[in-house]
């Protein structure tokens, strides 16, 4: 083969495999820049759905030069499950099912935004009228075991001068709520919405407890993992950006509001009076109330109170020899718990600048 012609397929073919290279390099970037989003059905949870469906969140991932899945599982704590599993790299969830499932497992999470705190939409409901939270003594009660509704229960029980040793629990998934109080067996259950309103229009049950009595207790929020959120910010400021831009429409009664209520309703598979009833017993923060809150003296207690209860369950694993297992950095830098095993972050930094227009 002429040397001039040996050459020319030679400098062909580098270039050629430059160019796949290249291309494969743009692809490893392109999936390196991709975000996958959980959450599951809950009026807290909502504004991710509507994030999806208008187009907020692709055009605030596309400002960042990102892109963003958002993904509805059926299953609450399957969402954290697939979470904790490396499936998500972010999902929406609360401060206790946080420390309980990915932090105790040894997952590093960072929560970027305080989204609400359940206000009325958790509720405790036994079968007949004119019951109180006594009546639950001796008998079984059906929740999500060991999340946050087994939380709320012991706070109940312990407002009403009882325990958890006063009654027995028993698993029921988040989806059969309703239906497992139509069943003979089933005589007491603890619910989060859409479920509660729909129980508290039934005269056959009686609500003896809601989240309304411990204000500010049971906080959803959103976690990242820290090892993404430190090396991509730009899908943290994103998200910060779609959650409040969809927040700020929900909360109008004008065409668009109405509209994204709507949507947000037919989601939870409900009508719109239905759904705004939901979201008058969910407390949603604004981006400098959420960091302020955050950021604010009742935090310690909260992280105290909730990883007590989940001591005292096992919930922090089987190395866990106290409270303090899972180390929790909140805003300020401090460490409640072990130091050397921190795997729940509080980050105001993004509602900060969402609140000063700096996204």
């Amino acid at each position: 083969m002429p040397r001039a012609s040996f050459l020319r397929k030679f400098t062909l073919s580098l270039f050629a495999a430059a160019i796949a290279g290249l291309a494969l390099a743009g692809n490893a970037a392109a999936a390196d820049k991709t975000f996958k989003l959980a959450w599951s059905i809950y009026p807290g949870y909502m504004p991710w759905a509507y994030a999806e469906h208008s187009g907020i969140m692709d055009k605030w991932a596309e400002k960042y030069g990102i892109d963003v899945e958002i993904v509805q599982i059926n299953d609450y704590v399957e969402s954290i499950n697939q979470y904790t599993a490396g499936t998500y790299d972010a999902v929406a969830n609360t401060v206790m099912d946080t420390l309980t499932i990915p932090a105790a497992g040894g997952v590093d999470s960072t929560s970027i935004i305080l989204g609400d705190y359940t206000n009325g939409n958790d509720a405790i409901f036994i079968k007949g009228e004119g019951k109180t939270m006594a009546d639950l003594k001796g008998k079984t009660v059906y929740l999500v075991q060991y999340s946050v509704s087994h939380y709320m229960l012991a706070l109940a029980l312990a407002n009403a001068g009882m325990s958890l040793e006063d009654v027995e629990t028993a698993n029921i998934a988040d989806a059969d709520f309703v239906a497992a109080l139509q069943t003979p067996e089933v005589e007491a259950v603890v619910t989060w919405n859409p479920a509660t309103v729909q129980l508290n229009d039934d005269p056959s049950v009686t609500s003896v407890f809601d989240s309304s009595e411990v204000p500010g207790e049971i906080q959803d929020i959103l976690i990242v993992k820290t090892d993404v959120l430190k090396e991509h910010p730009e899908f943290g400021k994103a998200l910060a950006g779609a959650w409040y831009e969809v927040l700020d429409i929900m909360k109008k009664d004008d065409e668009e509001g109405i509209k994204a209520r709507e949507f947000m309703a037919s989601v939870s598979g409900t009508d719109l009076e239905d759904f705004d009833r939901q979201v008058a017993t969910t407390y949603f923060y604004g981006p400098e109330e959420g960091a302020e809150a955050y950021a604010g003296d009742t935090m310690p207690a909260i992280i105290d109170s909730t990883t007590s209860f989940a001591f005292s369950q096992g919930l922090l694993g089987p190395d866990a020899k106290d409270k303090g297992y899972v180390g929790v950095e909140l805003a300020d830098g401090t460490v409640v718990g072990d130091e050397s095993n921190v795997k729940f972050r509080i980050d105001t930094s993004y509602m900060q600048a969402a609140a000063k227009g700096e996204l």
